[in-house]
């Protein structure tokens, strides 16, 4: 079961070589199996979860409900591109959390300062008001946690060396503290909500950051050395330009609101288009790095496909905020025994089914062991059971209120859950293990970068949901994913060749 290579302390300074030293990893067993370091960065992306899906759970409602009902009266097809673009910023600013890791910071600290600008961002959603509010928060939870979860993966993945079989059983189980906190927000800030109004929702969501940031705190010097690492640091020579390079960025953007070129409207398109130049520019990069060895190389080109399956997956998987929510709050009959559900209570159905059967899927990695599914074909069944969950859609399909049942909403996202376990998880593991070594946190960033892009997809998509008929709708979406999936199944075996290894 290994060790992990881990810098000599002491030994390694801004731009020189790392000092490698043996770490065995195989005897610690504490956290259920696991390294015990496990629950530290497990506690706070619970908390942080709890937060940015709490959040998440009444956001778009918040802006398109009516000024009577405390929201902020936005056209809905605006609402849900506006929420599809800041869950791809989200993903897309892991760029930024990874760049800054692997060159200035190293993975923890960025961790750690990332949880801080995040309950500022819910601070400001809970205090300020309108527009002001959402534009603050959303800005600031949107690169926070960017700089968050790019972070935490790369942090989970120093706990392990590259062929320890707990691995995929260890990123399952820290998905299973992901999806705790993706339960319980959504219930808490929409029972809030419900209640009190829009703020008090968010304050609920801050103070949620608050105990995962007090809590990580205290944990964090638990963690191996190997995670404060910086793997490839910036010579003091080229701060400047980077410096520059990033006040350029905010006057590009500046310029374009100003102008009108850049809108609540289009946002999420903007967001499509600046997630695809980052995600050709990395490739580029990465593949024409002299620092990176002939295997290292030909597992970048291995995640190409897998990357493109990502991107299908999320582009479905991700309308549980927007599409989902419209669908939830127009057509699904909530009531149960003459109560109604509030509408975000239906974003906490996807995590239960998680916790039942996350357990379930890392014990049977576990047990399969060799044996097990290789990530290409887990990609590819993923994809196909994501397309198949929007064909379920289409029995009650351009129904009228409440002409969904609950329970066949149940049965959907039951589905949708499937389908996450078997590429969501996975896909962080393989991100850690087919990463060069230098790369290591922007290979994550990487995968991230397939979650934006879908994501801001989803904004895209929801605005066309706003405007044709459903059955097109979810016949067309979910046919693309089964045959993309299908077409990853047929590709399995180039695919592993290029993987050198991994599986």
């Amino acid at each position: 079961m290994g060790s992990v290579i881990e810098p000599a302390p002491g030994e390694h300074g801004p731009g020189e070589p790392v000092v490698t030293v043996e770490r065995d990893t195989s005897g610690d067993h504490g956290f259920f199996g696991q390294p015990r370091p496990l629950v530290h960065i497990f506690g706070v992306e619970m908390w942080e979860r709890f937060s940015f899906y709490g959040m998440q759970g009444i956001l778009l409602l918040y802006l398109y409900y009516s000024l009577s009902d405390g929201g902020l009266g936005v056209d809905q097809a605006v609402a849900a591109g506006i929420v599809g673009a800041y869950g791809g910023a989200v993903y897309l600013s892991t760029i930024l959390g990874a760049w800054i890791a692997d060159r200035l910071l190293g993975s923890e600290r960025v961790l750690f300062y990332s949880a801080i600008v995040i309950m500022g961002g819910h601070i400001a959603l809970a205090a300020l008001p309108g527009f002001l509010g959402v534009g603050v928060g959303l800005v600031l939870v949107a690169f926070g946690s960017g700089g968050l979860k790019a972070n935490a993966t790369s942090v989970v993945g120093t706990l392990y060396s590259e062929h320890d079989p707990r691995r995929d059983a260890g990123f399952s189980l820290f998905y299973l503290g992901i999806n705790l906190g993706a339960f319980l927000g959504p219930l808490i800030t929409g029972l809030v909500q419900d209640t009190w109004g829009f703020h008090w929702g968010f304050a609920v969501a801050a103070i949620g950051m608050a105990i995962g940031l007090t809590q990580y705190a205290f944990g964090r010097k638990g963690l191996p050395a190997v995670a404060s690492v910086v793997p490839n640091p910036l010579p003091r020579s080229r701060r400047g330009l980077m410096i520059g390079v990033a006040v350029a960025g905010i006057l590009l953007i500046v310029v374009l609101v100003l102008t009108g070129l850049l809108n609540a409207g289009n946002i999420a398109t903007w967001v499509v288009g600046a997630t695809i130049v980052a995600t050709i520019s990395y490739f580029v990069v990465i593949l024409r790095s002299h620092r990176i060895t002939s295997v290292e190389r030909s597992r970048v080109f291995a995640f190409i496909p897998l990357f493109i399956a990502s991107v299908a997956f999320w582009s479905l998987y991700q309308q549980q905020f927007t599409v989902l929510t419209i669908y939830a709050d127009e057509q699904l009959d909530r009531s149960i025994f003459g109560w109604v559900m509030p509408v975000p209570w239906v974003q906490s159905i996807n995590p239960i089914f998680i916790i039942v059967l996350s357990g379930v899927f890392a014990a049977m990695w576990t047990k399969l062991g060799e044996r097990q599914p290789s990530t290409p074909v887990k990609f590819a069944l993923g994809t196909v059971l994501m397309g198949l969950a929007f064909l379920l859609f289409l029995p009650f399909a351009d129904g009228g209120p409440s002409s969904t049942p609950l329970l066949w909403m149940v049965l959907i996202l039951l589905v949708f859950t499937v389908a996450e376990l078997l590429l969501s998880p996975v896909g962080l593991s393989v991100a850690t293990k087919l990463a060069p070594r230098v790369f290591h946190t922007q290979m994550v960033a990487l995968f991230f970068l397939s979650v934006a892009l879908g994501t801001s997809i989803a904004g895209v998509l929801a605005q066309l949901y706003t405007v044709v008929n459903q059955t097109t709708y979810f016949a067309v979406l979910g046919g693309i994913a089964v045959v993309l999936g299908a077409a990853l199944w047929f590709g399995r075996k180039p695919v592993l060749r290029l993987m050198a290894g991994v599986r």
